[in-house]
Order: C-alpha cells, then structure tokens, then sequence
C-alpha cells in the first residue's frame, strides 16, 4: 500500500484500526512512535546495486490504556513527515513488536488497516541457477483453436 492511499484511507475514517495476519487486532492504545523514511542501498547475490526506499510506521503499545490515535493526528504526522523528510509515495512498511520487532507490508480492508506478511526473496534468481516457476495450466481449460495439434489432423 502507498502511503497516499494511506492517506485517502485515513480521510474517510473516524478511528484507526490495524489487524495483525492472525486476525488479531493490535491494542487500541497503540502509539505511532515514527513515520520515517528508510532507503536500503544493496548488492544482490547476483552483483547488482539497488535502492529501496520505503515508508515506515512504528507502532508501540504502552500502559496508556486511555490513548487513542485519531486518523487526522496520523494525518498530520505524515504531511509534516512529507515535508520534512522528502517522504514520496512510497510503498508502506509497519514495524510492530512481536518476538522481535516483527516488519509487516500494510493493505486495507474498507475497515482496518492489514498487516501483512512480508518474505524474503532472491532478486536474481537468474544468475543463481533457480528456474522459474512454472506456470501451471489446467488442460481442461484450454480451448481448442486452428494452430493446436489435434489428432488426425495430420499435423503431427
């Protein structure tokens, strides 16, 4: 998810609400500690240099049971994070504490916001020696048109 869809999505709530992959719903108390901009500066196992930049939310839990983030406040947090730090549209990442600080990719249902799982990939798979993947087609679904082989048809 951008973050101008965050922001869109924010616009038309009256409370935030963020859901964990396990359905669980993360404590309304919670706190956005940062919204900030992370750049990742890299060389995959195949050699090539990349840049990520992404936008990052922090979210914390404290004893505060009576704190309650509206979305025109997170708003406000990010139009100044914008500014500040040049922060584009950028795809959305949350960290939020789990056995470590767990880092989740964000959707949205219409309701809540969706922490979604994030997993590691190799960017170069082709220079590793790892096949693609491949497609798998279901026979039964394909049509039969003029340039298929058909039996009898003396094209074989």
């Amino acid at each position: 998810m951008k973050l101008s869809e965050v922001k869109s999505a924010l616009g038309k709530l009256e409370t935030i609400a963020f859901q964990l992959p396990t359905g669980e719903l993360v404590p309304t108390h919670f706190h956005v500690t940062e919204v900030g901009k992370i750049t990742k500066h890299f060389i995959d196992c195949g050699g090539t240099v990349r840049n990520e930049n992404v936008a990052n939310f922090q979210l914390w839990n404290a004893d505060d049971y009576n704190h309650r983030l509206h979305p025109e406040k997170l708003l406000s947090i990010i139009e100044l994070s914008e500014k500040v730090l040049e922060l584009g549209d950028f795809e959305v990442e949350v960290e939020y504490q789990a056995e470590t600080i767990g880092k989740f990719g964000l959707d949205f249902d219409g309701v809540n916001f969706l922490l979604t799982s994030k997993q590691t990939d190799c960017l170069a798979k082709e220079k590793c020696g790892i096949p693609q993947e491949k497609q798998r087609i279901r026979l039964s679904g394909l049509k039969a048109t003029e340039e298929v082989c058909t039996p009898g048809s003396g094209c074989c």
